[in-house]
This record gives C-alpha cells, sequence and structure tokens, in this order.
C-alpha cells in the first residue's frame, strides 16, 4: 500500500469534507445500480458521507425488476401504465428493495466499513403524488406524479441524523397510493429540500458530447443543447437533473454506478469522477410583450403538440399579447399564463411553464406566480370571478383554490365556443376585492 499516497490524497479531501458537513444530498440509485455488483461499495461510500455530516436522502430507482416482475407492462414515452393489480405488484418490488438497502446500512460486523456508523433509516408518506391522467387518450390509471414534498418532516427527520430512504411512492389525500418516476422525485425533492446536491447514478457517469468525449462540466444551457443533439440512453434522468438546476439546484453531478470509489472521487477531489452540473438563475414575473411571442410559443409548442392546450398560432399570439403575463429567468421566457375578461368575469388560459424549469420547492412555483399575478390584475381589474377549463391539472388547479363548476356557469360567449369533443373540466374561483 502506498500509504504516502493515501495520506497525500486523504489531506487533500479536507477542504471538501469540511464544505460537505451539514449539506444535504439527495441521492438517486437506479433500479440498474440497485441490481448491480458494485451496490455494497456505494453504500458504503454514502455511509461515509452520511458519518462526515452529509444530509442524505436516498432515493432507488426499480425499473429492471419490475420489468422482470411484469413482462407484460404497457409504456406511454417513459412511464409505465401501471394498473390496480400490477400497482400491488410494483408496491412488493419496492418493498423489497428498501429493505435490502435498510439491511445494508444495518452491517456493524467487525470486518464491515459500517462498523460503528450507526446509521438509522427513515421512511415515511413524506410525498403527496397525484395522477398522471389521461395523455393522448392513453389513461395512466395508478401511475402518478408529485404534488408536493413534506420538507418540514424530511428536514426534521435529517437533523435528527437520520438517512431518509424513499421509494418511488406518492400518495393522494384520498389515501390511494401512486408509482411514480423515481428520477422525477429525485429532482422533485432536491427542489423543495432545497437541497445542496443532487446526485444520480448511471453506468457510464459521464454526459458524452456527439464525438464521445466525457463532458465534466457543464451549465444547464449546454445539457439542453446536447440534449438535443445526442439522445442518450438516460436522457430522461438528465431532463430531470435539467429541470432541477434550472429550478435553482447549485449542483447536479452524474456518477458511475459500476466504477469502484466514482462518488469519493467525484466529491472530495478536483479532478471529480462524473459531470458536474451548475449555474445560478434568478426569476423575473411581469407583463408580456409583442418580442415574448416567440418565447411563449417554445413554452406552450410541447402542450399543444400533448393536446393539453389549445393550439395557438403567431398572429394569435400577437392580437392577444396584451392578455399575457410571462415568467422570465435569465432574459428567458421560461413561463405564460393569460387573462380574458367577459365583464366581472374572466377567462384564465395557456397557463403553463416550460418543462426544465418546473419546480416544487418550499418557495412558490413559476406557475403559481404567474396565477398569483394574473388574479393580482383581475382584482385591479375589478373582475369578480375567474373561471378556466382544464383537462389534465385539476387537482392542481383545486390546491390554488378553484372548484368544480359546470358549462352553464360560463360566460354566455364561451359557452357558445365550449368544444365538447375535448370534455374540459370547468373550475371556478371567487376573486378577493382590493383592500380600500
Amino acid at each position: 500500500m502506498d500509504t504516502g499516497g493515501y495520506a497525500q490524497w486523504f489531506r487533500a479531501s479536507t477542504p471538501y469534507i469540511s464544505a460537505h458537513r451539514n449539506r444535504t444530498f439527495v441521492v438517486l440509485l437506479s433500479g440498474e445500480a440497485m441490481d448491480h455488483g458494485n451496490l455494497a461499495n456505494i453504500v458504503h461510500d454514502l455511509a461515509l458521507l452520511h458519518v462526515l455530516g452529509a444530509r442524505l436522502v436516498l432515493v432507488h430507482g426499480a425499473r429492471p425488476q419490475i420489468d422482470l416482475a411484469l413482462p407484460n407492462c404497457r409504456f406511454h414515452g417513459h412511464r409505465r401504465i401501471t394498473d390496480r393489480e400490477s400497482l400491488s405488484t410494483v408496491l412488493g418490488v419496492y418493498g423489497q428493495l428498501r429493505a435490502q438497502l435498510e439491511a445494508f446500512f444495518s452491517t456493524g460486523l467487525p470486518t464491515s466499513p459500517l462498523r460503528n456508523a450507526d446509521i438509522a433509516t427513515i421512511t415515511g408518506n413524506f410525498i403527496v403524488a397525484q395522477p398522471v391522467g389521461v395523455v393522448e387518450g392513453e389513461d395512466h390509471l395508478f401511475t402518478g406524479q408529485v404534488r408536493n414534498v413534506h420538507a418540514n418532516r424530511i428536514r426534521a427527520a435529517l437533523d435528527n441524523r437520520a438517512l431518509v430512504l424513499l421509494s418511488p411512492v406518492g400518495y393522494s389525500p384520498s389515501g390511494q397510493a401512486f408509482n411514480l418516476a423515481s428520477d422525477e422525485l429525485a429532482a422533485d425533492l432536491a427542489l423543495a429540500l432545497e437541497a445542496d446536491k443532487l446526485v444520480m447514478f448511471n453506468e457510464h457517469g459521464y454526459v458524452q458530447d456527439d464525438t464521445g468525449r466525457n463532458r465534466t462540466n457543464l451549465t444547464p444551457a449546454q445539457l439542453d443543447e446536447l440534449l438535443d443533439r445526442t439522445q442518450p440512453t438516460n436522457a430522461h434522468q438528465l431532463r430531470a437533473m435539467l429541470r432541477a438546476s434550472r429550478g435553482g439546484l447549485p449542483k447536479g453531478h452524474l456518477v458511475s454506478f459500476a466504477e469502484d470509489g466514482a462518488l469519493l472521487q467525484e466529491l472530495f477531489t478536483a479532478r471529480g469522477h462524473g459531470t458536474q452540473l451548475s449555474e445560478f438563475r434568478s426569476q423575473l414575473t411581469r407583463p408580456a410583450r409583442l418580442e415574448d411571442v416567440a418565447g411563449i410559443v417554445e413554452v406552450i409548442r410541447p402542450l399543444e403538440e400533448a393536446g393539453v392546450l389549445v393550439r395557438r398560432d403567431r398572429d394569435r399570439l400577437e392580437q392577444e399579447i396584451d392578455n399575457f403575463l410571462v415568467a422570465e429567468l435569465d432574459g428567458i421566457v421560461v413561463g405564460c399564463c393569460a387573462l380574458y375578461p367577459f365583464e366581472r368575469t374572466a377567462e384564465i388560459a395557456c397557463i403553463a411553464v416550460h418543462d426544465a424549469y418546473r419546480k416544487i420547492s418550499s418557495k412558490p412555483g413559476i406557475g403559481v406566480e404567474l396565477l398569483r399575478a394574473a388574479e393580482q390584475r383581475a382584482r385591479n381589474s375589478g373582475i369578480e370571478k375567474l373561471f378556466l377549463l382544464t383537462t389534465q391539472t385539476r387537482d392542481w388547479f383545486l390546491e390554488q383554490g378553484f372548484t368544480d363548476a359546470g358549462t352553464n356557469e360560463l360566460p354566455a360567449p364561451r359557452q357558445g365556443t365550449y368544444n365538447y369533443q375535448r370534455n374540459s373540466k370547468v373550475m371556478i374561483k371567487k376573486v378577493e376585492p382590493k383592500d380600500d
């Protein structure tokens, strides 16, 4: 053993040990990582991080394990369609994997690196979920997405020096469990906890450019451009990290699960051993201008193509631009919302946030800020009631204070243009008057 080299490396790691103490890390172990022979070493490295004072929230995936248990499962894009029968199987797989990780962290034999570590793992109903709903005519049933994170409860567990271990499951207020995408959950957790780092494990550990070269450092803009050009197999994972970074995450790290010690090299050496993603951003909500039309088109186009929003051409947007509000990040339009008045009533429409910039956190998200700005504009104009039509985001609008209504409660001009083929839900909300 080269004791001199080891001592030098350990001394050089001291600044990183200090920098990571009391910092919050969200770590994603993909299902592929859970099956790999290096998993025990990864657990040992995570235990070392914990012992050195890092606050860890660990999320595991299970795609290959579920594929094995449910070989005939249907997919829509990257999402698994989870019916009631398959949900029971999925929850069983999650339970086995979580127990496997808990057993690893409980190891205390004299020959184990975890000797005297005494790591307590905590799990629980920290994630509020909602159904994905019907997308392109496909009902996703019990496949869900994160609606809210009980961040304060997780922080309390971390304050007590516990390691929080979560399966990709969320629960609705009605008591229903939903199957979640693990990479999306990890990104949402990082944002909700205002984590210092999001670490995701994959096989290669680096983002490669279109020439095959490993990229060790990327900005969100650079990663976005690379993803558009290269379309790697882990694109969905990288887009989740990209979303977190654009939502305010200080640093994201992609690390190999196949190489022993890759995590320690990435976090405790100047050279690293993976790809780091980092960029700071600031946000502004304001009335839209004509020069924002191109940005609005970029925001709403994916939702139009998915059938979530009614199509609007550029000419219409230019004519109606005075009805729009936009959210801007460093000069880039990342969200929009429109307000169309009907006497004492107004319609909230075209509320959209670029997928890469959506976030869930203790602070209001971009969509919430846009909605609040639209409500304030309505209040200032003497509007007494808001209404909207939605096909897939009813639960979110319920959370914002809207209630279900019938088409008969729409203003007469809007009743005449209601599209019964879309079968949109009608929702209303009373506008509180201005304070005198």
